[in-house]
């Protein structure tokens, strides 16, 4: 902390009496017809004692003038008078540095000396609070900022400094400075980790979705090819081959339809549903739906629904969450073992839990599971058909319904994935 400590001259005593401008006017003006009227008695007296009458006359019109002379000169000098001054602010009023930092939300510190003069609160949450009066290369402990930090200013500023790792390990800060009177300068660290993060995710996205797409192309274009070839001639072949580019085009299909559907509902993310939805209604369609589409193994779905009052939602947006999520289930579970709905109340929630009993997910991978494109076993994920977008898709859905998702997985037993969502009041 820097401080100055201030001697106080001790305060003017007010005067006792205060003349106005007007009043000082009226009283000078009574103060000439005075000396006018003395000029014409003490000319009168010269008379009367016998002194001649031109010595009279040249000492009453010089009194006179006198008189008069006087008056406007005491006037000029009042209209040219400056206005005065008001006394300055003492310096021990001014806000200090030390206390105008306080009220920036990101860290900054004041340096001198190379040292830390002052630090605001988030500085000292991250370097901790014993920086100040540090060396300003052990408060800020990394190489890229420590050279930086005792070099000279270029001009009024410096470029900024990408410090990565300060505070965690994954934190990435950017750190400028400016020069300050006295010496000093003023050091500001921005957080730049969210930024980062989400430059990251669209460069993965672009990269994963350009892949994605470039395989079952490449497919198609080298069958394509083959088909235009001898392969063409033979009947068995020429089905074959049409099989397998059928199926990678509903791939492709599959994957755009969920791309759009993705972009759909990041658009709509602020967009509160207002919708009464019945989801134990939704729940027994989409079962019955199941047995007419997936044969034997759509058969294995087993519903346990509560009476719950109906849900503020958007019907087809829940029911895309519903098919991801029974979808992955009836896919990634052993065949032959039921994969359960339950709807149960939970307060004003409803509670929605689809039960499988598959191999289950190692615990590594489940804080990773709604990542856009991400698959625990690609080549599994792939040969049943997945794009690795259902699970993002479902939390983008839970996330414009106001609820909330949890995943629970044990190895060798099954999933459960679990959605809470809003009950309709209105309802």
């Amino acid at each position: 902390m820097v401080s100055a400590a201030v001697t106080r001259a001790p305060p003017t005593p007010a005067p006792r009496f205060a003349i106005t401008d007007a009043a000082m006017k009226q009283l000078f003006g009574l103060r000439a017809m005075i000396a006018l009227l003395l000029v014409g008695v003490s000319s009168a007296a010269g008379l009367l004692l016998g002194a001649h009458v031109d010595s009279v006359l040249i000492a009453l019109v010089g009194g006179a003038a006198a008189v008069l002379l006087a008056a406007g000169t005491r006037g000029d000098e009042e209209e040219a008078a400056p206005p005065p001054v008001p006394a300055p602010t003492p310096p021990g009023n001014e806000p200090r540095i030390a206390d105008a930092i306080e009220a920036i939300g990101e860290p900054v510190l004041i340096v001198g000396d190379n040292r830390v003069l002052a630090a605001n609160m988030p500085a000292r949450a991250l370097l901790g609070g014993h920086v100040i009066g540090e060396d300003v290369r052990l408060a800020i402990r990394h190489p890229a900022a420590a050279e930086r930090l005792v070099t000279a200013l270029d001009g009024d500023g410096d470029a900024s400094v990408h410090l990565v790792g300060l505070g965690t390990r994954d934190q990435r800060w950017e750190m400028r400075m400016r020069a300050l009177p006295g010496g000093r300068r003023i050091v500001h660290l921005s957080d730049k980790t969210g930024a980062h993060a989400t430059d990251k995710i669209r460069i993965d996205f672009v990269a994963n979705a350009s892949h994605e797409l470039r395989t079952p192309l490449a497919s198609l274009l080298g069958f394509i090819e083959t088909l235009g070839d001898e392969a063409g001639d033979d009947p068995e072949t020429r089905t074959r081959f049409l099989k397998v580019m059928h199926d990678e085009a509903v791939r492709m299909q599959r994957l755009v339809d969920d791309l759009m559907s993705l972009s759909r509902i990041e658009a709509e993310k602020y967009r509160e549903p207002d919708q009464a939805v019945d989801l134990g209604a939704m729940i027994a369609a989409l079962a019955s739906e199941f047995v007419s589409t997936q044969g034997a193994r759509g058969s294995e779905v087993v519903t346990r629904l509560d009476p719950v009052p109906a849900v503020k939602g958007d019907y087809p947006r829940l029911s895309q969450l519903l098919h991801n999520i029974v979808g992955n289930a009836l896919k990634y579970g052993r065949a032959g073992t039921p994969v359960t709905i339950r709807l149960t109340r939970d307060g004003q929630m409803a509670r929605l839990a689809v039960t499988d009993e598959g191999e289950g997910i190692p615990p590594e991978h489940l804080p990773r599971l709604t990542e856009r494109f991400y698959r625990v076993d690609s080549g599994r994920s792939r040969a049943l058909g997945g794009t690795g977008l259902g699970l993002s898709i479902v939390k983008h859905i839970v996330e414009r319904h106001r609820g909330r998702m949890d995943i629970h997985s044990i190895p060798g037993t099954g999933t459960t994935v679990t959605i809470l969502l809003p009950l309709d009041s209105a309802a």
